[in-house]
C-alpha cells in the first residue's frame, strides 16, 4: 500500500512539474524603456507579454504635455537620432493604408492615441493576436522594431502616418 501511495505521489509531482514547465514556456515577456527625443523630457516603460497566441501591450509614460498623444510601432529598433527619425516609418508588414486599429485598413504598428493627464502621465494598453514576440511569422514579429511616442494625436486619416507630430520618445523592441 505504501508503494502505491508513493508511486501516485511521484506521478502527481511529475504531472505538476510538467504543467508548470509548459505554462512558463508558453509565456514570453519583454520590458523596455523609453528615452526622450526632440528635446522632450518624456520617459517611461512598455511591456509586451505573449500568452496563448495573444500579445498584451502596456506602456506607462511621464513628462508628456497634457492631452492626446499617438504611439506607434516603427520599422527599426534604432533610436540613435535626436529626433527619433532613425526608427523609420510605421511598421507596415501587410502593406495597408494608415488608419485606426481595428477599423478598415491599418498598419500593424498603428497602436493609436492615449491621454496624458494634467501631470503629464499617460498609460495605454491593448491585447492582440496580430503580434508575436519572436514568432515565425515576420508579419507579426515585433522584435527588432521601434516604439515611438508622438507629440500630438494621430488623426487616423493622413497618409502615411497620421500627422501626429514630433517624436518625443523612442524605445527599441529588443531582448
Amino acid at each position: 500500500m505504501k508503494k502505491i501511495i508513493l508511486s501516485i505521489a511521484l506521478i502527481l509531482t511529475i504531472i505538476v512539474a510538467c504543467k508548470t514547465t509548459n505554462s512558463s514556456n508558453d509565456t514570453k515577456k519583454l520590458s523596455i524603456s523609453f528615452e526622450p527625443k526632440s528635446n522632450s523630457k518624456v520617459s517611461g516603460t512598455a511591456t509586451f507579454t505573449e500568452k496563448n497566441g495573444k500579445v498584451t501591450f502596456v506602456a506607462k509614460l511621464t513628462g508628456l504635455t497634457p492631452g492626446l498623444h499617438a504611439i506607434h510601432i516603427h520599422e527599426k529598433s534604432d533610436c540613435s537620432a535626436a529626433d527619433g527619425s532613425s526608427a523609420g516609418g510605421h511598421w507596415n508588414p501587410t502593406f495597408k493604408n494608415h488608419g485606426k486599429w481595428g477599423v478598415g485598413e491599418y498598419h500593424r504598428g498603428d497602436i493609436g492615441n492615449f491621454t496624458a493627464d494634467a501631470n503629464g502621465n499617460g498609460t495605454i494598453s491593448m491585447t492582440t493576436d496580430e503580434w508575436s514576440i519572436g514568432g515565425e511569422d515576420p508579419t507579426k514579429d515585433i522584435l527588432g522594431k521601434g516604439l515611438i511616442v508622438h507629440q500630438g494625436s494621430d488623426d487616423f486619416v493622413s497618409q502615411p502616418a497620421g500627422n501626429a507630430g514630433a517624436r518625443v520618445a523612442c524605445s527599441a523592441i529588443i531582448k
